[in-house]
């Protein structure tokens, strides 16, 4: 059985971030008014990824978020993050990790965001910059949030543009270039006291460079063009003080990749200022139509696109976690979270999982603590 690498990528702290970096006092779906208080939060990342036989990728990251209210109709904020990667590093001529050789990478990142607040509105100016050994990248956002006079329903509109330059350790000569446009319409609305919900529809084209440099038989279109659409239900049972969320996303994009993520996840407030969190998430996705299971035959016309990327491949995954926070004095916060993923060809549900594929696994240590001031 043949085992796949992931890419040497820039994206494993930024995507574990996403979620990580999340402000954790709780922040209203409905933005029109303007934050109090300002919050300073500190984050640290510990991830680790494996596969029979293999030794991985390993992420220690490091980030730190700060808000702050101006004036009653504005807030800034910005959060520098700072990551390094080492593990087995990819060959130029071939899918297989060697594990004799080694790579390292360092990443540092920052994002800004302004926000206006109105009676019933607010817009938010975003800007974001990373750079690390091989990579650059630069993107531009903006967010428009109009509540109805009840207050009941919130209208989003958002769009971001993100250039990307790429310059390969393998061929310092070189360099490449990549441009999305995305664009997301979102509504929110309260329909009890207990319940919650919400819609949102994405769109993303971007054209450029999306192969991986450090892999063989790369040859991937050079433009890319995603649908998603992002359902949430956020549920809270009064005896119990506790709060159910469900999401469910759909995403489709014109090389043949089709996913669904189901989401679900419990708030439970304990006594002391505890809060537990446990959650699960299940993930499936279809092949891309290029990607290939083998080595091409060499007696065979060499296709026009081809990827050997195992995160092309077809397969399902699971993730499950739990989440502690603690409340210290009145304006501390505490907070530990464990993951735990895995990833397989059979687990993909509408079949097609190439056989020759190793199960994956990965494991998220996050450690947090914030200060309202």
């Amino acid at each position: 059985m043949k085992s796949v690498t992931k890419q040497k990528t820039n994206v494993i702290g930024a995507a574990l971030f996403a979620a990580a970096m999340a402000l954790p006092y709780s922040q209203s779906a409905f933005a029109e008014a303007a934050p109090e208080r300002g919050i300073v939060s500190f984050k640290y990342l510990n991830y680790k990824d494996s596969q029979p036989d293999q030794e991985r990728v390993s992420v220690n990251a490091y980030s730190v978020t700060g808000m702050a209210p101006i004036a009653g109709k504005w807030s800034v904020s910005t959060t520098y993050t700072n990551d390094s990667v080492s593990g087995a590093s990819p060959e130029r001529n071939s899918h297989i990790v060697s594990g004799a050789s080694k790579m390292k990478d360092h990443r540092e990142a920052v994002d800004l965001s302004a926000t206006r607040y109105f009676s019933k509105a607010s817009l938010t100016f975003g800007s974001s910059y990373s750079k690390e050994n091989d990579y650059i990248s630069r993107g531009y956002s903006l967010q428009e949030s109009i509540s109805t006079e009840d207050k009941n329903t919130t209208i989003t509109f958002g769009g971001s543009y993100t250039t990307d330059t790429i310059n390969p350790t393998v061929n310092k000569d070189q360099f490449y270039d990549k441009r999305v446009v995305a664009g997301l319409i979102g509504i929110t609305k309260i329909l009890t006291k207990q319940d919650i919900v919400q819609l949102n529809i994405g769109y993303s084209k971007g054209k450029g460079y999306f192969n991986d440099p450090y892999k063989a038989f790369e040859a991937r279109p050079d433009k890319r063009e995603s649908k998603t659409l992002m359902t949430r239900w956020n549920h809270h049972f009064d005896e119990k003080d506790g709060t159910a969320r469900i999401s469910y996303r759909y995403y489709t994009d014109d090389w043949g990749v089709n996913a669904h993520t189901l989401g679900m996840e419990y708030v439970q407030p304990l006594p002391k200022e505890f809060t537990v969190t446990p959650l699960i998430r299940l993930y499936s996705q279809t092949a891309a139509r290029f990607y290939l299971s083998d080595f091409p035959d060499p007696s065979q016309e060499f296709p026009m696109y081809s990827s050997m990327d195992q995160r092309l491949s077809a397969f399902g995954a699971i993730t499950i976690g739990i989440k502690l926070e603690k409340k210290i004095a009145k304006d501390w916060l505490v907070d530990a979270k464990l993951e735990a993923y895995e990833q397989r060809a059979g687990w993909s549900i509408t079949g097609g999982g190439d056989p020759g594929l190793l199960p994956f696994k990965a494991r998220s240590i996050q450690l947090g603590l914030s200060r309202n001031l």
